[in-house]
């Protein structure tokens, strides 16, 4: 199985794996988000920022459908994968309960994932809103590697919904804002004061669509290169059951196949 993801303007294929991992970590971040991590007892294959990975939920009355979740993290030191699941229903509930040592069967990796800088940006943000703050640490990883100098903006409803800040801390700056003011600025992402103090170069952003839609506009503004990360309903992840399609200027397309990483002029958002 193959699928393709777009790199430097040129066009690849990437293996698809479906691997039986096990469990090495099952952590409570807050109340109802957790980190999952998995190993494998040979390397895991290569994965890009803003891809995901549909986890198959076994043992489930309810659930039949594997669970389409971000990859959070990839620590090749370790051959670990990360999965930042937050708990809203019986499929999410199963996997915060699996126990050390236990296997869970992972399709990856999926999807196409965000765009690198050909040469070094002083000036990439990095915007997440909510659960969608998962797949940008991978990538904030990823930039500071390659010799970026990468600056996090996340948000939150409350201090409660934040989730790894000190990850984040190790590859940039991080600002943060809370829409009750119990941590960092209040508000949105958006209104975050470093906005108006420093010219980015680049942005990438993950979180619920207003949010996105809104970074979008802000980007547009200023003419800044903008990549997003889509979160449509997904149960195949592979294209073929069409429940992902986002209307696009290229058409219509699957959001797990073509996506979910789309820069902003592709997408018809009012921006």
């Amino acid at each position: 199985m193959h699928t393709k993801y777009k790199s430097k303007n040129l066009l690849f294929f990437m293996k698809k794996f479906i691997l039986d991992l096990i469990v090495t970590d099952n952590t409570f971040l807050q109340e109802n988000f957790v980190l999952l991590k998995l190993t494998s007892e040979l390397p895991l294959p290569e994965m890009k920022p803003g891809q995901f990975a549909e986890l198959r939920i076994d043992g489930s009355p309810t659930t039949f459908l594997r669970r389409p979740i971000s990859i959070n993290f990839v620590d090749r030191q370790r051959n670990e994968i990360w999965f930042s699941i937050h708990i809203i229903g019986e499929g999410t509930k199963w996997l915060s309960l699996l126990p050390i040592g236990s296997k869970l069967n992972v399709l990856l990796p999926l999807g196409n994932g965000f765009s690198l800088p050909e040469t070094p940006s002083d000036k990439p943000l990095l915007i997440g809103g909510g659960i969608g703050i998962a797949p940008l640490l991978f990538l904030g990883e990823q930039l500071s590697k390659q010799g970026n100098k990468p600056t996090f903006i996340l948000g939150a409803r409350g201090s409660n919904d934040l989730l790894q800040l000190e990850d984040f801390s190790r590859y940039g700056d991080v600002y943060v804002t809370t829409e009750d003011a119990s941590y960092g600025e209040k508000g949105f992402v958006t209104q975050h004061s470093i906005l108006n103090k420093v010219n980015f170069d680049r942005i990438y952003s993950c979180g619920p669509k207003p949010m996105m839609i809104a970074v979008a506009k802000y980007a547009k503004s200023k003419s800044i290169f903008c990549e997003v990360s889509l979160d449509n309903m997904m149960a195949c992840g592979v294209g073929a059951c069409l429940c992902c399609v986002e209307n696009t200027k290229d058409g219509h397309l699957c959001v797990c196949k073509e996506g979910p990483v789309f820069n902003i002029n592709q997408l018809l958002w009012q921006i």
